[in-house]
Parts: C-alpha cells; structure tokens; sequence
C-alpha cells in the first residue's frame, strides 16, 4: 500500500506562489565540496570535509584575532583620489564609488589596534573585495600611519596580505607604496618592535615585493597563492614548465620564504606565541 496517495492530478503551484531557497544557505567550495555557511563560520570558515580555507576580509580576521571583536579602528575615513584622471572600461572615480558601495569598505585595508588573549596588538587587514586588494595610495598610507602608530605606542604589528598587487588606475603612486611601506617596517625593525606578516589567499604582485615578505616571522595559511607574477607569466618567461604546486604557500615554505603555515583555527594562539617568545615574555596559555 503506498504511504499517501495525490487526491487531485496536474496539480501546479502558480508563479508568484513558488519560493526559491534563499542566497547564502550554503557555500560550494572550488574542490566542489557543499558547506552549510553556519558551520562554515563555526569552523574559521574552512571546510570541515577537505580543510579548504575560504577567502575572508577584515571583519572575519578581526573577529578570529581580537578579544571578543573589540577593537579601535585606524584611519577609517581615508579614501582614495584620482590624481591621474584615470580611465579605461570606465572611469577610476566611478570604479571607487562602486567598490565602496559593493563593499561597505572605504578601500582595501583596514586597520585597527586591540587587544589578543589580553594584550595589545595593531593589525592591518587588506580586503580581495575591494579591487581586488590592490595596493594604492590609500593601502600605503594607512599601513604607514598604523606602523606609526605601533612604533609610537611601541605595540607589535601585523599585516594579513590579501591582493592582486599594486593598484593599475594610480601607476607610479601605487608603486611608491611599496618603498613606503618597506621604511616604515625598517623604524619598526630599528625600535625591536616585532611584526608578523600572514600571507592569505592570494598574496602577488607588489604586496609581495614588499611588506608580505618583510616580517620577523612570516607565515600562511594552508594552500594560498603566494608569488609576484602569476604562473603563466613565469612560464611564458623563463620557457619552462613549473613544478606542481609551483606558488602555494606549503611550496613556498620549502624553499624558504615562509616560516610557518598556520590553519586558521590556531592562528591567534599562535600568533601570540610568537609575539610571546620574540618579546622574551611570560608564554600566555
């Protein structure tokens, strides 16, 4: 006997009747594996299946690293100029507005200072979403007056690389970021001020030119893209075929450019055990 049987044949629900699931339920990662997106954010957002690290921006970071999400932010105004009345598909002033809009962000990094596992730290996060992280005049000079600020208060510093590189639309001034960043690290390096660089996915171009690669300690996340030019670049280059996993970050770390790479989970207390013993203090539990 069936368990139920259709009184009425042909029924159809109408149009304005049909519900669609809503956006956001669920995540589907690049290796194909389905996530619901709560568990998602219980987990750091990474794949509980294949420990897949999702891309995240500046207020997941703060959230993972600051005691209980509070912190004061740096600079929170600062937005960027069109010096060079750039334009190509469209105009640089109108792609800032978009961005900003898409974004709720003021530009690609966003710094703050607070406290980890009860002391102070200052962190700058870069965001992918805006323009794809790229590095411009706004990113150099809020990473400098954060540097600043971490030199004055004499707190240790961080930097969560997240880019495609330097910012196209502002040429030359992009690339002056990248020796203003580098002097600034340099006062922090002078004072015995401790900063870490965390390489996140991707990490290029002139991000890593300069300060992603200029920490103390520089370590990654499992997985991530790190390099300056992208593969097919290199390839097409040097006329060689690159070595599997040529640019991740586990790659990377065998030939000597990372220190460590961290799953997102243990970040924060491994973070501050690094701070914890450059610092020659009490290790906090």
């Amino acid at each position: 006997m069936a368990w139920f049987k259709r009184k009425e044949k042909g029924i159809h629900t109408p149009t304005e009747e049909k519900k669609d699931t809503p956006k956001g339920l669920w995540y589907k990662s690049p290796t194909g594996k389905i996530i619901d997106t709560e568990e998602l954010e219980k987990n750091f957002y990474i794949s509980p299946e294949d420990g897949y690290h999702v891309r995240i921006g500046s207020n997941e970071y703060f959230e993972i690293l600051f005691d209980d999400n509070k912190f004061e932010e740096l600079d929170p105004n600062l937005t960027s100029k069109d010096p060079l009345k750039f334009e190509d598909k469209k105009k640089y002033v109108d792609r800032l507005k978009d961005a900003q809009a898409k974004t709720g962000l003021k530009d690609a990094v966003r710094t703050a200072v607070g406290k980890s596992k009860g002391e102070d730290i200052v962190i700058a996060c870069m965001d992918f979403r805006f323009i794809g992280g790229s590095m411009g005049s706004v990113v150099g000079e809020k990473i400098a007056r954060a540097a600043d600020h971490a030199l004055k208060n004499k707190l240790p510093f961080m930097i969560i690389s997240k880019s495609g590189g330097a910012r196209m639309m502002e040429a030359a001034l992009s690339l002056m970021q990248l020796a203003k960043t580098s002097a600034k690290l340099a006062q922090l390096a002078d004072a015995g001020i401790p900063y870490i660089s965390l390489c996140t996915d991707p990490t290029t171009g002139g991000t890593t030119a300069s300060f992603a690669m200029l920490g103390d300690i520089n370590i990654s996340e499992p997985g991530a893209l790190i390099g300056f030019a992208g593969p097919r670049v290199v390839r097409d280059t040097t006329g060689k075929e690159l070595p599997d996993g040529f640019q991740t970050a586990e790659f990377v770390q065998e030939h000597g450019f990372l220190d460590f790479i961290t799953p997102r989970q243990e970040l924060k207390d491994k973070i501050n055990l690094y701070l914890d013993l450059i610092l020659n203090r009490p290790v906090r539990a």
